[in-house]
This record gives C-alpha cells, structure tokens and sequence, in this order.
C-alpha cells in the first residue's frame, strides 16, 4: 500500500541545523509500528501538485505552521482533495493542520484558541472506540505543539479522543475511512523538546516552556497510537 504524505510545512528555519527540513518523522512512526507500507511526499507547501485522488491509496496531511482560516494558492486545492477523498472513502489521516483542514472542509470550524499554546506531553481521554483503535487503554499521552483548535467538529465526524484543553482532539468520520488528530504522534521527545524550546520567550514565558519541558520526563504512549494507526490502514487496504 503507497502512502501519499502531503507535507504542508516544514522543521522551523532555526531547528534544521538540528532536524533535516523534512525529518521523515511519518515513515518512521510508521515503519516502526510494522506498517510496510510504500511513501511518495507531495510538497503542497512548494506548490507541487496534489495529484488526483483517485490515484492514492491512502493519504496523510501533515502539520504546518499555516492556518486554515489564512490565504495561500495550496489551500483550496488541498480542500478539494480532503472532500474527494471523503467523497470516494481513500483512507486519509490528519495531523495538527491536516486534523484541522480535514474538519474545515467538510463543514466544521477552526480558530486560534483563546487558551493559548498546547505545547509539551498531553494526556488524551479516549471517549469512542472505532474499530482500528480496540487494543487501546483509556487515556493516550502524545506531544502535542499547536494554538488552532476545532471548535465545531463536521457533522460527519465523531470525537474519539478528548482533553480539557483540546476536547475536539481526535475526529473520526462516518465514512469509516478516515481519521484526524490534533497531537502529533510523529514527534519523538528531542523534536517537542526543541520547538518548545523555540518558543521559549517569545511567546512562552519561562516559566510555562520549563513546565512544557517538564511534562516531557514522562512517556509517551505514540507507538501504541501509531500501531493503531498502521491498522486503520491495514484494514482499507486488505478490505480492497
């Protein structure tokens, strides 16, 4: 099965003598969790063309540093291909923005946050259970790095995981083929350590980035997530 990674942002300009400006953070959590699968990556954010929906087997919108409710050329054709995915059931996983454009398209609202950054290691409450996401316990700690929120989730979508901060952090939609998340499961410590990092100051005050910094001594539970996730795929392509 190939996966079509559209990357819609990028390692920030001061983190990439560290990180590669494209970490392949997707393929490793992925491979990781024994998905086999097969990678192309569109660079949407470059302006290279999203390529007919029909022709993916199955899609992943990364995060980016971009807003839904902002205006650039990428942004409607990435809409269009969101509604015919869902339209024609191509297995489509959304992270941060992607969780954030997916809702946007089909009909539900995103906005900055009146609460501020979500930065550091965060504890999800699991409130539903598809299919893909069984063998889980109740609650999921994963980083988490964004200030956008879906406030409104689509009406073709069910919240499956939940937090007092982020209570619309996981959608999953009716069509049964696709799922989005506002945490990155992607992000091992050193990468939610650096952007934390990045932010220290301008706009997190000291004591809140060494407070995100700490809720990183603790584990994260993103290779039981991305099992989950190599299976919600799995699924599709063994239904085919």
């Amino acid at each position: 099965m190939k996966l079509t990674i559209l990357q819609v942002g990028q390692t920030p300009p001061a983190m990439q003598k560290r990180f590669s400006r494209y970490p392949p953070q997707f393929q490793t959590m992925l491979d990781a969790a024994g998905g086999e699968f097969s990678y192309e990556t569109v660079w949407v954010l470059d302006g290279q063309e999203i390529p007919d929906s029909k022709d993916m087997e199955g899609v992943i919108i990364t995060g980016s540093a971009a807003g839904v409710y902002e205006d650039h050329p990428w942004m409607e054709p990435l809409r269009e291909t969101v509604r015919r995915a869902y339209a024609s059931a191509i297995p489509m996983l959304g992270v941060c923005f992607g969780h954030q454009i997916m809702a946007e398209a089909l009909g539900g609202e995103v906005r900055k946050s009146e609460k501020g950054w979500g930065l550091g290691r965060v504890v999800y409450n699991i409130k539903a259970r598809p299919a893909f996401l069984d063998s889980l316990p109740d609650s999921l700690a994963i980083a988490a790095s964004h200030q956008d929120q879906v406030i409104t989730p689509p009406g073709e979508a069910d919240v499956f995981l939940t937090s007092d901060f982020t209570p619309n952090a996981g959608l999953f939609y009716r069509n049964g083929a696709a799922v989005s998340v506002q945490p990155h499961p992607e992000f091992d410590k050193d990468y939610s350590q650096a952007l934390i990092d990045l932010r220290r100051g301008n706009p997190l005050e000291e004591g809140q980035a060494d407070a995100a910094s700490r809720t990183l001594d603790a584990p994260l539970d993103s290779a039981q997530f991305a099992r989950s996730l190599v299976k919600f795929f799995k699924s599709h392509k063994e239904a085919k």
